[in-house]
């Protein structure tokens, strides 16, 4: 018995010492990036890796200055406007999807599954240019247009996740509330829909991370004229090619800030989304 006691402790010691090391890795390059934003552009090409003196610090003038020559504000508004309703429409449509795919019997439904599925690994740089030339046909490359962009390109991976999990919801409940009365609307609504919530918070994070991040689709439908944050920090770089480094630094900060608020305020859902998914009940 000591024996296994020790073993597992030890194994447990390794794995801790294992995942430090990878959370250490993965952290260093927002630390360095954090580091860097306090500094003056010059000291961070000569010495990236050093801590701020008094002589490189620059107290928090990248970040006002950045943020005045990005328009920050307009760009976070956009940013989140466009998050915000992308995420809202990808999670409703694509639980309603998911749940009707699933309960539908028929061999149109797994066909439908499977064209969803197959949207999941098409490349983007595949359809990118068709892409452009479609929105603007059909006057998509607005902020309202663009949603319905994203609900094409999000609607795969999460059509696929909400199947998952729906197949372990079980189907006596449907029954009974069809037996009340329910009608299909009100039932995905009042029964079904506050069921999903640990998987349709787990697609919502995994968009919203997606869709805040996004340069190349904002960049390519809505241009300059409704610049997202990651499409403002490209304006950093001047028409000469040099970029102040230390006001990207300082923007992309405070851009990730939000998200990594909502993941970390999330996070919980994500494993139990994933896994109660997994196994049908």
């Amino acid at each position: 018995m000591y024996t296994m006691y020790k073993e597992k402790t030890g194994s447990a010691v390794f794995s801790y010492i294992i995942l430090s090391v990878a959370a250490v890795v993965f952290l260093m390059p927002i630390l360095l990036v954090l580091m860097n934003s306090f500094k003056g552009t010059l000291y961070i090409s000569d010495a990236p890796f050093t801590v701020p003196s008094t002589s490189s610090f620059v107290k928090f003038d990248n970040y006002t200055q950045g943020i005045v020559t990005t328009r920050f504000p307009s760009a976070f508004c956009w940013s989140l406007f466009i998050t915000v309703l992308s995420v809202g429409i990808i999670v409703l449509f694509s639980s309603m999807t998911g749940w009707y795919i699933t309960r539908m019997n028929k061999t149109f439904g797994k066909w439908f599954y499977y064209i969803f599925v197959f949207a999941m690994i098409v490349p983007f740089q595949m359809v990118m240019f068709p892409l452009t030339k479609v929105a603007n046909m059909f006057h998509l490359d607005n902020p309202i247009g663009i949603l319905i962009v994203y609900l094409g390109f999000g609607a795969g991976q999460s059509v696929f996740l909400f199947c998952g999990f729906v197949k372990s919801v079980p189907i006596t409940i449907e029954e009974a509330a069809t037996i009340d009365g329910c009608t299909p609307i009100s039932m995905f609504f009042n029964i079904i829909l506050p069921m999903l919530t640990p998987i349709a918070i787990t697609v919502a994070i995994i968009n919203a991370m997606w869709i805040w991040n996004d340069f190349l689709l904002p960049f390519l439908i809505i241009g300059s004229e409704y610049r997202t944050i990651p499409v403002a920090v490209q304006y950093l770089r001047t028409g000469h090619g040099s970029i102040n480094m230390g006001h990207m630094m300082a923007v992309i900060i405070i851009a990730i800030i939000p998200i990594v608020a909502f993941y970390f305020s999330c996070q919980k859902y994500i494993i139990k989304g994933i896994t109660a998914g997994s196994v049908k009940g």
